[in-house]
């Protein structure tokens, strides 16, 4: 949870949704075969394609499309099996094709969310779409009122994610972006280096108040050049204030159009661009010289595959941890039991109806005997899963207790002794590893309820 103050009572309520850009961890570009290499002196790592000159053919990056798509997973989104690129027309000076290579009406996934804990308990920000894109180049401003450019960043590989507008306020802001950038971190997909510019944000923002009793809502702000969550804090929290008292000057949604507004970090404050541009102002199309991409089952599954433990399963794990009180338990039964759960059936770990506390119960069955692993992992946690029953109620109902008493076990493990003389005599003889087939077959015999620790130390002291 943030330590950021809980913020005063005011009279009026933000309404912010983010575009996360996030530079992806490619070795080359989006389209090409440029280094994304950061530091190489200004417009060498270019080439014909990300120049935009005419004949030129555009291949996409595979793996930036596996990464996109592999983060759209973790978020919970919906994975689109048929997806194209489209061509976002506009001109400036760093974006030399004088069009940018997006994603228009069919991104690759679209509907998740992230989580979030603030003061006043947990939220969901929704995601409405997460998509690949292009970047544009790079304006170095110098003395005298020139500019040059820098086109090495054009064509890296950009992973946009755009939020629905369900955060309101600066508290829910710090937990979104920081915990999205934790998610991306631990996926792996972006190095996560603001100064390098690897996570950049555009927010949108507008207010709302009651003014004799009907709500009115401010004009909506597209906010840029937000190169650090402080910075994106700021802009945010500065221009709440800015709408509010344009509100109450009479200037609404109502009477006045979007607008786009550039930071200025320096002078903390926003600075008015241009009225905010409608996707018709792009003049979207798809991208003729882009073969769309389809997404099969089997590709999706080994992408899935590649998903590491993330921060939710680390709080699950560390809750378990607190329940059992034995970090060696814990870890195994989330990474492997827990997880074959999640992904068999296609679950995040929040929507994970077992608790810790639940989970820790059904451990308990097996620390102290009363059942097996093999019984908890294969009948217990499923229908725990499937109905909402506990461990014991489980484990009683469907007679899966452990024969943990020697005197009942002995004579099981003599049967075993007199019926395989051939592995008895191997295992006089010094393989050892035949034991195991000794206790399988003692199991067998009491139809999986013998305690199989009892049953190797009872088959060890027999045989020695």
């Amino acid at each position: 949870m943030s330590t950021t103050n809980v913020e005063t009572k005011r009279d009026y309520r933000m309404t912010i949704g983010l575009e996360v850009h996030v530079q992806l961890k490619t070795e080359s570009k989006m389209f090409c075969g440029c280094s994304t290499r950061y530091g190489a002196p200004p417009n060498t790592q270019v080439c014909p394609v990300c120049l935009g000159m005419p004949g030129v053919l555009p291949v996409m990056n595979k793996r930036a499309f596996e990464l996109a798509v592999k983060t759209a997973i973790a978020l919970g989104c919906t994975i689109a099996r048929f997806t194209k690129f489209d061509r976002k027309s506009y001109y400036y000076p760093d974006l030399p094709k004088n069009y940018q290579i997006s994603q228009y009406d069919m991104p690759l996934s679209h509907d998740g969310y992230l989580e979030i804990e603030t003061s006043e308990g947990k939220k969901r920000i929704g995601i409405i779409r997460v998509h690949l894109e292009e970047d544009a180049g790079k304006l170095v401003h110098t003395g005298g009122g020139s500019s040059s450019v820098d086109l090495n960043r054009t064509g890296i590989p950009l992973m946009e994610i755009v939020s629905e507008p369900d955060i309101h306020s600066i508290e829910e802001l710090h937990e979104y972006l920081s915990g999205l950038k934790l998610l991306l971190t631990y996926l792996d997909v972006s190095n996560c280096n603001m100064e390098e510019g690897n996570i950049r944000a555009d927010a949108n923002i507008s207010v709302q108040m009651d003014v004799d009793g009907r709500e009115i809502s401010s004009p909506i702000s597209e906010i840029k050049n937000m190169n650090s969550f402080s910075a994106c804090e700021k802009a945010m929290a500065y221009e709440a204030k800015r709408l509010h008292k344009r509100i109450k000057q009479g200037v609404t949604t109502e009477t006045h159009p979007k607008e786009t507004r550039g930071w200025d970090d320096d002078r903390g404050v926003t600075v008015g661009q241009r009225e905010k541009e409608e996707a018709s102002d792009y003049r979207y199309f798809p991208d003729p010289d882009l073969a769309p991409v389809v997404v099969d089952d089997a590709w999706l599954e080994s992408i899935r595959a590649e998903i590491p433990e993330l921060p939710h399963l680390a709080d699950y794990f560390e809750e378990l941890v607190k329940e059992t009180g034995d970090v060696r338990s814990s870890c195994v039964w989330v990474t492997q039991h827990v997880l074959r759960e999640l992904n068999s059936r296609n679950l995040t770990i929040e929507r994970f109806p077992v608790k810790p506390a639940q989970l820790a119960e059904a451990i308990a069955l097996v620390l102290d005997g009363t059942t097996s692993t093999a019984s908890v992992s294969g009948t217990v946690l499923p229908e725990m899963i499937d109905t909402g029953k506990s461990a014991q109620e489980i484990v009683k109902q469907k007679g899966l207790s452990q024969v943990s008493d020697a005197a009942a076990l002995a004579a099981a493990v003599d049967a075993a002794i007199q019926k395989f003389p051939k592995e008895v005599d191997q295992f006089r003889a010094g393989k050892e590893g035949v034991i195991n087939f000794l206790v399988g077959m003692v199991m067998k015999e009491t139809r999986g309820k013998a305690n199989p620790q009892m049953v190797r130390e009872l088959l060890e002291k027999n045989l020695s």
